[in-house]
């Protein structure tokens, strides 16, 4: 694939929705996830592309491009849930086809307008009801533990927003890090 190929996907998107997408919120958002000869990417989801995602083809034109084009499966630990009915893929989304990426508080002490970062939207998904608002170092291991044995995941991403405690938060990650990693 050219790089202009590449540039125009990443650019102008796609229409058509793969079996793992995200709609609004923190991290790569309304985007689908795919792997695009051999090497995953997320690709916006836009309704008005000129690029068609059509199963493994991307067509322009009504003309297959020729891309190897393959999505990212839904990942089977997203059918489990925690012993108190929390949804695993609240906790933890797959991002690609082996990276798995939560964002630990889901809230942050500058998030008003006039003061937080200008991209920044992470507590669009939290309203939105797609995710909760602090992940316990337990559960984030527990999904974790599930997202490698069932759908052969083998990175994680942690993000967080800035906490009101004294340590902004940073005890609470460590904790987390140290279960996943036990």
């Amino acid at each position: 694939m050219s790089v202009s190929t590449r540039v125009d996907l990443a650019l102008l998107g796609v229409r058509g929705a793969p079996p793992v997408h995200r709609t609004g919120g923190a991290g790569p958002s309304d985007d689908g996830q795919v792997r695009i000869d051999g090497r995953g990417a997320a690709i916006p989801r836009n309704p008005k592309s000129p690029f068609v995602l059509d199963g493994e083809r991307v067509l322009l034109d009504g003309n297959d491009i020729g891309l190897n084009v393959q999505p990212v499966a839904r990942p089977k630990f997203y059918d489990l849930e925690t012993a108190d009915g929390i949804a695993y893929e609240k906790i933890a989304k797959l991002h690609g086809s082996g990276v798995l990426a939560s964002t630990v508080v889901q809230t942050c002490i500058r998030y008003d307008a006039d003061e937080r970062c200008r991209f920044c939207s992470i507590e669009a998904s939290l309203d939105a009801g797609d995710t909760i608002a602090v992940k316990t170092p337990a559960q984030l291991a527990e999904v974790a533990e599930a997202a490698v044995r069932l759908d052969g995941v083998t990175q994680m991403v942690l993000t967080t927003g800035t906490s009101a405690a004294k340590d902004r938060g940073a005890r609470h990650l460590a904790r987390c890090v140290k279960a996943i990693k036990s």
